[in-house]
């Protein structure tokens, strides 16, 4: 559902315009459903900003933010900024993922994920047909202290000339 959901926002859709696409995305389900919205994406796709409200459909038993809330705010954020960035020679899939809560998520919680063009340029030029890089967030509330970070790993594969 995920892969499909954003591709079509990304591939079918090229002619609408940045903003729209983000409208779109906000009503992905699982963010739709969760309270979070992109806030920002730059037109280049090294930026993106989201945030998570608290509401009572994403409290947990103690009523601060649902983790799995916040995980799905950080989820497919970086394996959908490579896909357009590196372009169609290659597969980006995700491998693995790690959060640590630090603090209680009450209020607004909020993102920012960057991938740099150094980064970009060192997985097209590494000469491996397939690589495994990580990827840091940290979430932070209101106040700009640190509630999670999470880590997620991406397998990172070139695709074969004849696919491309």
């Amino acid at each position: 559902m995920k892969a499909r959901f954003i591709t079509f926002i990304f591939e079918a859709l090229p002619e609408i315009p940045n903003h729209w696409r983000l409208y779109l995305w906000n009503l992905y389900p699982p963010f739709l459903f969760s309270g979070i919205r992109i806030r920002r994406i730059s037109s280049d796709f090294t930026l993106c900003e989201l945030t998570l409200t608290l509401h009572w459909w994403n409290r947990n038993y103690i009523g601060t933010m649902f983790g799995g809330s916040i995980y799905s705010m950080c989820d497919p954020i970086h394996m959908v900024m490579l896909m357009q960035l590196l372009g169609p020679g290659y597969l980006v899939r995700d491998k693995g993922a790690e959060i640590r809560f630090l603090k209680k998520g009450t209020g607004r919680a909020s993102a920012r994920f960057e991938v740099s063009p150094r980064t970009v340029a060192e997985i097209w030029n590494e000469p491996a047909e397939v690589q495994e890089r990580r990827f840091s967030v940290l979430v932070r509330n209101d106040d700009d202290e640190v509630i999670a970070e999470v880590v997620k790993v991406l397998h990172i594969r070139r695709k074969p000339a004849k696919a491309r």
